[in-house]
């Protein structure tokens, strides 16, 4: 049976969460999933770096870190200070789990990380929106040329499939259009608005809770959800639009006053990022807040819940919602895009043929876009 071996870039919430999962249920999953994962490479700021081709004690690494005591990997065989690319390029791993901070206005780390990988020969899965949003065809170019995968379910809804699932599910659709909410912080303020609360105390409360970062500005002003249309609309609806093509309109404009006036109108105010054909050929897209009307099918997503409605030419909406944030339920999506590269594996290794990379489209020397 095959075993996958991982190397786990940054180990906070996400990838740990992963490791927890690999641990607690690794001999199910491999039963269920019919083949096995196994960790061979761990980097991380504040642990170091470890590489160990027969697979790292899972134990181990999930009890450094996490009492603050200061230990690292370099007590363990690795080093005290992290070395991504060498960890990346020249460990023994198939696929790449990179979970990392990134920066919304270059990708990076998380642009090098993939790239790296890719270049040495391995797949990718990826929670960051800023490699997708942003180099997300030179990316997909590379890993096709590689014969590899570039996957990234997490970064637009975490653990909630919607990529996969509108790429899979809608076959014989047209899909024209999407709107949604993808900012589980924003959402979670606009409802404690509603209930009474100025910005100011929603988004302290927020922060108490572990869903606003103390600087909440990404979230509040739209940044996080521009990100999040932009892989949406290029992926989803065939476009080549880049970050300023996607108007933006945080929430920190709108007032209790705003609330309050909503409410007696039957309405809710939220945060829909939002991309549309049009009769052009076209694609207008967006984030802005909006008061909708009670028996839109955004208005009822409540807290930090995400969901994503989409446009389709037979079916009319099609609406799905799921969580948006969460480690567990980040970890997930990238257990759900190593899934995916198992099952390209299959299928390719039946046809006699390298996988195909990854999920996104890329140009054509006359301009048009093809599947890659």
């Amino acid at each position: 049976m095959t075993t996958y071996d991982l190397a786990l870039i940054g180990f906070g919430g996400v990838n740990r969460s992963l490791a927890e999962l690999i641990a607690a249920r690794g001999e199910a999953l491999r039963t269920e999933l019919g083949f096995g994962l196994r960790v061979v490479a761990i980097t991380d700021l504040r642990l170091g770096s470890l590489m160990d081709a027969d697979g790292i004690d899972l134990s181990m690494a999930l009890g450094l870190g996490g009492d603050g005591g200061g230990e690292t990997f370099a007590r363990h065989g690795g080093s005290a200070a992290p070395d991504n690319e060498a960890v990346i390029r020249n460990c023994t791993a198939d696929i790449i789990c990179e979970a990392t901070f990134t920066n919304p206005d270059d990708g990076e780390p998380a642009v090098s990380h993939v790239r790296w990988a890719l270049e040495s020969g391995k797949s990718v899965c990826t929670t960051n929106k800023g490699p997708v949003a942003l180099r997300g065809r030179e990316l997909a170019a590379l890993a096709e040329q590689q014969g590899v995968r570039f996957e990234f379910e997490g970064a637009v809804m975490s653990g909630t499939p919607v990529i996969r699932l509108a790429r899979q599910m809608f076959n014989g659709l047209k899909l024209n259009g999407f709107e949604g909410i993808m900012n589980g912080t924003s959402n979670y303020v606009l409802g404690r608005m509603e209930a009474g609360l100025d910005l100011g105390e929603a988004v302290r409360e927020a922060q108490e809770l572990g869903y606003a970062e103390a600087n909440p500005a990404a979230d509040l002003e739209g940044f996080d959800v521009q990100l999040k249309v932009l892989i949406l609309a290029n992926e989803l609806l065939g476009g080549n639009l880049q970050l300023k093509d996607i108007r933006r309109e945080g929430i920190s404009a709108v007032t209790p006053e705003d609330i309050r006036a909503a409410a007696s109108a039957g309405r809710r105010w939220k945060l829909i990022g939002s991309a549309r054909r049009t009769p052009d050929g076209g694609i207008a897209a967006g984030v802005a807040p909006r008061a909708v009307d009670l028996e839109h099918s955004l208005a009822g997503i409540s807290g930090a819940t995400n969901a994503v409605s989409f446009e389709t030419d037979l079916l009319g909406p099609v609406t799905v919602s799921g969580p948006g944030a969460g480690r567990i339920e980040t970890a997930y999506a990238l257990l759900s895009d190593i899934i995916a590269i198992h099952q390209a594996s299959e299928i390719s290794g039946a046809a006699g043929s390298p996988a195909a990379a990854g999920s996104l489209e890329a140009a054509t020397e006359d301009g048009g876009l093809a599947r890659v």
